[in-house]
């Protein structure tokens, strides 16, 4: 696949970035005045699928398939497994806001996790045939594997939401386990990947295979971290233990590395980016701190059983790690061009996602004591409208810069 394929795709991206914001908008919308159009519930399934299929997926495909591309390898069978997953995802946007869970969004649903394992298959081969000991490497592979293993909550969801056979902890397991391996695994684990790219390519850089070691070792124990509220058996409860402490090793001799790494980053990227990868890698520190506070049962039953707080951390991993480091690292690599108008959009972006998660805790916070502060959800509306907005201005100034780059 050619490189102005991939520009295509990252800008198809940033306009599903645009579609995500606005269903958002409608839902803030809905909860803080009176919209009696659309099903809340339809709408809440059409927003995650395609954030996560049209966006997240969308662009983490695009970018590794760019790896690929930079270093010499034929892509061009990706291009039409990159068509499918759009379709797919726009499938899904439309069957769910309109029917909610079907045998129409069941079928695009299938049909976009057994591309991503076709994606999977070839990109396993290309990076063993033609980077088999690229720093990047081990982290796209279980990236994938995760991908796939997520697949199999969605599944069980699926089969129960279309028998009518619903039990309500396999219900919140099942959506737990799809959540937990797409954030804390494929989203995860190929932002490594894209990260470590980089890294790779200052002189200074050596590989440390321990930070991978121990966040693929944890992985899998620290989805019990998502079920602590089903009463676990004592001996269950240690593999969430383990999972907290490789996590915190792994975060750590990550930090150093870039701390090591500090001068020649200052040095070769520029500010923008570094600002924005900044605010990602704070969003992910803030995430693994309160997973390690989740160990605790009191206070793991106590955020889930408060919507505001799952809601929060659910944006914070979304919004605040990986859609904040999928921004920097496309101004990174230039992808965004490094212009005013840009940078603005980014940067209100940026804030409203601060704004966002900040109003989200107090509301949080207060629903501890069952305390309701007015007017919090319009403000949690006017917040997403700014949010969706700066898109909207990002994605005009991108498609601005691409048009003048082609003339």
């Amino acid at each position: 696949m050619k490189k102005d394929l991939t520009g295509l795709m990252i800008s198809i991206g940033l306009i599903n970035l645009c579609l995500v914001a606005l269903i958002g908008v409608i839902m803030r919308y809905k909860i803080g005045f009176e919209f009696p159009y659309f099903n809340q519930k339809y709408l809440l399934h059409a927003h995650s699928h395609f954030a996560f299929a049209g966006w997240v997926s969308h662009m983490l495909f695009t970018l590794m398939v760019r790896f690929l591309l930079d270093r010499g390898v034929q892509t061009s069978r990706y291009f039409s497994l990159l068509v499918v997953n759009l379709i797919c995802a726009f499938g899904m946007l439309f069957s769910f806001t309109v029917q909610g869970y079907s045998a129409v969004s069941i079928t695009f649903s299938s049909i976009s996790i057994l591309n991503g394992f076709v994606f999977a298959l070839y990109f396993f081969a290309d990076l063993t045939r033609n980077c088999p000991v690229h720093p990047s490497t081990s982290w796209f592979k279980a990236a994938l594997v995760f991908n796939i293993l997520s697949a199999v909550g969605t599944m069980y969801l699926a089969y129960m939401m279309a028998s009518g056979n619903i039990d309500q902890k396999l219900y919140l397991a099942s959506i737990y386990f799809y959540l937990h391996f797409q954030y804390s695994g494929w989203f995860f684990f190929a932002i490594m990947g894209l990260f470590m790219a980089s890294l790779a390519s200052i002189d200074t850089f050596r590989k440390d295979v321990v930070i991978f070691s121990v966040f693929f070792i944890a992985c899998i124990p620290a989805y019990f971290l998502s079920i602590l509220w089903a009463n676990l058996p004592w001996y269950i409860f240690l593999l969430p233990l383990l999972a907290v402490i490789l996590q915190l090793v792994g975060i750590t001799r990550f930090l150093m590395l870039l701390f090591r790494l500090k001068p020649e980053i200052v040095k070769n990227w520029v500010l923008p980016a570094r600002w924005v990868l900044s605010l990602s890698l704070l969003a992910l520190i803030i995430k693994l701190v309160l997973q390690t506070g989740s160990i605790l049962p009191e206070v793991s039953k106590l955020a889930f059983g408060f919507r505001s707080i799952v809601i929060a951390y659910l944006h914070l991993v979304l919004l605040g790690f990986t859609t904040m480091f999928i921004l920097g690292y496309l101004l990174l690599e230039r992808h965004i061009s490094i212009g005013r108008t840009a940078l603005w959009a980014v940067g209100v972006f940026c804030a409203g996602v601060g704004a966002n998660e900040l109003v989200l805790m107090v509301q949080g916070i207060a629903s501890f004591g069952y305390v309701v502060i007015p007017y919090l959800n319009q403000i949690l509306f006017l917040i997403s409208m700014v949010m969706m907005l700066s898109v909207v201005v990002l994605v005009i100034s991108h498609a601005k810069d691409r048009t003048k780059a082609s003339l």
